[in-house]
């Protein structure tokens, strides 16, 4: 009998103690290794625009001229930094192609797709309410009226919010459609629409809301006034 009260015993320590490893790596270190790896892709588009993204366009037997061409987005690569005010003043994301999971331990994703950023259609991104950095544990704090503003170096691009956090299910992949369902947009235009997890520790459900793009500035005109209040 003692043999087997001590084994139980062993047993239950054991499991014990795997239980607050495993709470320590959600809680902890997917968040070191999410930090360090949106600090890396922040720092990545920095010193690539900082270089420019401007390529020579020649036609045969014409001069040299420099036009400004869009890259298309890679998988897993970033091309864009969001900012949402509402989430704090120092609340900045990457956002990269794809929403894998490898992906989404980087930043926030971006739907392929759906959308180029501030074109028509909607420009769809989802995020980790938890772990990984914890990008949209405040997800449930947007409001209506709330600004969204992204950079692609080049441009700044002003959402503003205008319904949610919508709840639904995953399976309800109309809330991303170029005029997506249930948003109450009864035309097409050019939209945006987050997503993460909902409830906060769990994925049953998804929580989403949608914004329409107010305004556009040259980064070489500085901030727009959503990031300087």
């Amino acid at each position: 009998m003692r043999v087997i009260v001590r084994t139980v015993s062993e047993l239950c320590i054991t499991v014990g103690t795997l239980i607050v490893l495993f709470v320590v790596y959600l809680l902890f270190w997917t968040g070191v290794r999410a930090d360090s790896a949106m600090s890396d892709q922040l720092d990545r588009l920095h010193r690539q625009w900082s270089q420019g993204n401007a390529r020579p366009a020649v036609a045969p037997g014409e001069r040299t001229v420099t036009v400004t061409r869009p890259s298309p987005y890679r998988h897993g690569e970033p091309f864009a930094i969001m900012y949402i005010p509402r989430l704090g003043p120092a609340w900045h994301k990457p956002v990269l192609e794809g929403t894998d999971a490898g992906t989404l331990k980087k930043g926030l994703g971006h739907y392929a797709g759906t959308a180029r950023l501030g074109r028509q259609g909607n420009f769809a991104v989802a995020g980790h309410r938890r772990t990984y950095g914890d990008p949209f544990e405040d997800f449930p704090r947007l409001r209506p009226g709330d600004a969204v503003v992204l950079t692609d170096g080049t441009t700044w691009f002003t959402y503003r919010i205008d319904k949610g956090p919508y709840k639904t299910v995953p399976t309800d992949i109309g809330v991303i459609d170029a005029v997506p369902r249930k948003s109450g947009y009864p035309r097409p235009g050019r939209y945006l629409t987050l997503t993460t997890c909902d409830p906060e520790w769990g994925h049953s459900h998804r929580l989403i809301v949608w914004a329409h793009l107010d305004s556009t500035r040259p980064v070489e005109a500085g901030e727009p006034g959503a990031l300087r209040r």
